[in-house]
């Protein structure tokens, strides 16, 4: 066997890995989309806990109207929930907008911190710590200023929160509210689907872990308080916060009832600045949890510090294995002597990467059809492969943040106008979601 043969073997053997773990997750998180459908939303409280909604916003005039709007019409006890909006560092008309809403609900606790460079700008969790200091909620909900969740989203996290003394924190799911944008938001829809929730679900269903996402959940405010708020050196301050609570104790709950839906990038350049981010977040998570894995002390959150191991090393990897045996074979600079067995296992791999998908998109109206079939496997060929330039560039850039110690900033996801009116497509999806809660 060959030095290439044995690069071959080993991109086919990682890629098959991350194939059956992730079609087993997707199993599982089908299981436990049915057990919840069946089961329903839960019990509600005879008293529900006092919430305050943070929502950090930079430059976000274009949604933040939208946003605080249906955060308002919650359907949640109104004295019992404020609704607190981070003005940070905006450059734009965000303070206007938000002028224009306390008038427009004087009687609704609408507060609007509004910060300077002095102390703002410093990025999401900077922000969030801000408006935690003058929150008075028992219990914490946060939501990105793209957000528009369904009325009931609310009420659902805080329920399921209260069930059990050691939950720490609800998750809910989100939904692409401009799918049809672009090709590229139709391939962030089904990514979206596929591992930011069904896998989440496989996990939860499993090991009983998930991660907290950067919007639509709810954590406990004594937890918060104990950990000394969030990370100001996390960008993915929502991933980092997540391994604390494990480390404390306490699990992390799903619940897809639980709905948001949210403005995602439909321009590449958007698009990649924002993965990069989150890459880079992780991995600066990664790097500060990796002496856990053997701390039988961490609890269950060593698995998720394996989970990111294998997906940062493992696949990034063996896609840039592949991807360099491919190209050179084309050009003639290989030869793999492998032959008609390769060529079987990478063909059988993407039929697993389809039907994987297609689990995923059978749980969701209008999302099992043969043009998205047809869409998954133009996202394995295209889409999946700008993942490697992501995490590339996030390493870059994690090595520069360590050799010049930058601060961290806002990084924004840029946003854009859209119409207010909710699409017929979003209201049949919206009818679906109400006919699974029984409503």
């Amino acid at each position: 066997m060959t030095f290439i043969d044995a690069l071959s073997l080993y991109a086919i053997i990682s890629i098959w890995l991350l194939m059956i773990m992730n079609a087993v997750l997707s199993i599982g998180g089908f299981i436990y989309y049915m057990k919840v459908e069946k089961q329903g939303r839960g019990k509600p409280l005879e008293e529900y806990p006092t919430v305050s909604i943070l929502v950090p916003a930079h430059n976000e005039a274009l949604v933040i109207v939208r946003t605080v709007r249906a955060l308002l019409n919650m359907e949640y006890p109104v004295d019992r929930y404020e609704v607190i909006v981070i003005n940070d560092n905006s450059t734009d008309d965000t303070a206007e907008k938000l002028e224009e809403l306390q008038r427009e609900f004087p009687d609704r606790r609408l507060i609007v911190i509004s910060t300077g460079p002095e102390v703002g700008g410093k990025g999401k969790s900077n922000a969030l710590n801000i408006g935690f200091s003058v929150s008075t909620g028992e219990v914490i909900a946060i939501y990105d200023a793209d957000n528009t969740p369904e009325s009931d989203a609310l009420a659902i996290l805080v329920e399921n929160l209260m069930e059990d003394d050691k939950i720490g924190a609800v998750i809910g799911k989100f939904r692409t509210r401009n799918r049809n944008a672009s090709l590229l938001s139709r391939f962030v829809n089904i990514e979206t689907l596929a591992y930011q929730c069904m896998n989440q679900a496989g996990r939860y269903f499993f090991f009983k872990l998930c991660t907290i996402p950067g919007t639509n959940y709810v954590i406990r405010r004594k937890l918060i308080e104990e950990i000394g708020g969030w990370d100001t050196k996390a960008l993915s301050e929502d991933t980092e916060i997540s391994f604390r609570l494990y480390r404390m104790g306490y699990y992390i709950k799903q619940m897809p009832l639980a709905v948001t839906w949210e403005q995602e990038p439909h321009l590449l350049s958007v698009w990649f600045r924002q993965r990069t981010r989150w890459a880079k977040g992780n991995i600066y998570v990664l790097v500060k949890n990796m002496r856990y894995i053997f701390d039988p002390t961490a609890g269950p959150m060593r698995l998720d510090v394996i989970y990111y191991l294998i997906v940062y090393i493992l696949m990034l990897s063996s896609l840039v294995i592949s991807d360099y045996i491919f190209i050179s074979g084309i050009l003639g600079l290989v030869h793999v002597t492998l032959g008609g067995f390769s060529t079987l296992l990478w063909g059988m791999a993407i039929l697993v990467f389809v039907f994987n998908m297609m689990l995923t998109l059978s749980t969701e109206k209008n999302e099992f059809t043969l043009n998205s079939a047809l869409l998954v496997l133009l996202m394995l060929f295209t889409y999946a492969k700008l993942w490697v330039f992501v995490v590339l560039k996030a390493l870059w850039l994690s090595f520069e943040d360590q050799v010049f110690h930058k601060e961290v900033k806002w990084d924004k996801t840029v946003r854009y106008e859209e119409e207010t009116e909710t699409s017929e497509e979003e209201a049949a999806l919206q009818e679906e979601l109400l006919h699974k809660k029984g409503r």
